[in-house]
């Protein structure tokens, strides 16, 4: 039996654990509201939340099992947590990622928060000087290179969607998206459709290159497979 402590006197909770514990608070708070501003599913309390709680996470590792440890028997490795508090992580980050159309929303909400699990980490580990530099490195991100973007040179190209209709294959998609990497084209966003009632796969792919078009869209419908090909821009279709 353990005696009872009184509140505070066990080793992880002094003075210097609370400042981590506040340090995390601020610094996730500030992402928060940061996304508040811009009207984010993810805002202020999500971020302040996993922020403080990625903290504590470290803490209880690196202290809260010091009473059963015993010299070269029972060796405690804080990095477990740590690893895990990363890997958990990936469900609130899926959480916050959906596509409508063919645009994926959320990648940046999805970044941040996992920026924010690592501030409070490092809170938390002690490292403050690394965790008030990557604030400082997100608020630039956030808030300055926007700026910059609008004037960043873009490629004239603006791509083309290609609908490519087959067999409902297995291997079907791997030997469209092999093609078409083999041409020299880059691969976008990709869309899978079943048909289930034809037996049929409609693959959707959005590519970007140096034109024509056309030229990949013969060599896709020459394909083992392939019924059909066509462009979402109105250009012909290739059976």
């Amino acid at each position: 039996m353990h005696p009872t402590m009184p509140l505070g006197s066990a080793a992880g909770q002094g003075w210097q654990q609370l400042g981590e514990l506040l340090l995390a608070f601020v610094l996730s708070a500030f992402v928060g509201l940061e996304r508040e501003y811009r009207q984010k599913s993810a805002g202020f309390r999500t971020y302040t939340l996993v922020g403080v709680a990625s903290a504590l996470f470290v803490l209880v590792s690196k202290y809260g099992f010091n009473d059963v440890l015993l010299p070269e028997r029972i060796i405690l490795d804080p990095s477990r947590v740590a690893a895990q508090v990363v890997s958990g992580l990936g469900f609130i980050g899926g959480g916050v990622i959906f596509m409508r159309r063919d645009t994926v929303r959320g990648l940046t909400t999805a970044a941040s928060v996992w920026l924010t699990a690592a501030l409070g980490m490092a809170c938390g580990a002690g490292l403050t000087a690394l965790a008030l530099l990557t604030m400082a490195g997100y608020l630039f991100i956030m808030f300055v290179t926007p700026h910059w973007l609008r004037h960043f040179p873009r490629s004239k190209s603006p791509g083309c969607t290609l609908v490519v209709i087959g067999q409902d294959d297995a291997e079907f998609p791997d030997r469209v998206q092999a093609l078409v990497c083999e041409r020299h084209f880059t691969i976008g966003h990709v869309r899978l459709d079943r048909m289930t009632q034809e037996g049929h796969m409609a693959l959707a792919l959005r590519v970007r290159g140096k034109p024509p078009y056309a030229t990949l869209a013969n060599a896709l419908a020459r394909l083992e497979g392939v019924l059909s090909v066509r462009t979402e821009n109105g250009g012909n279709d290739t059976e």
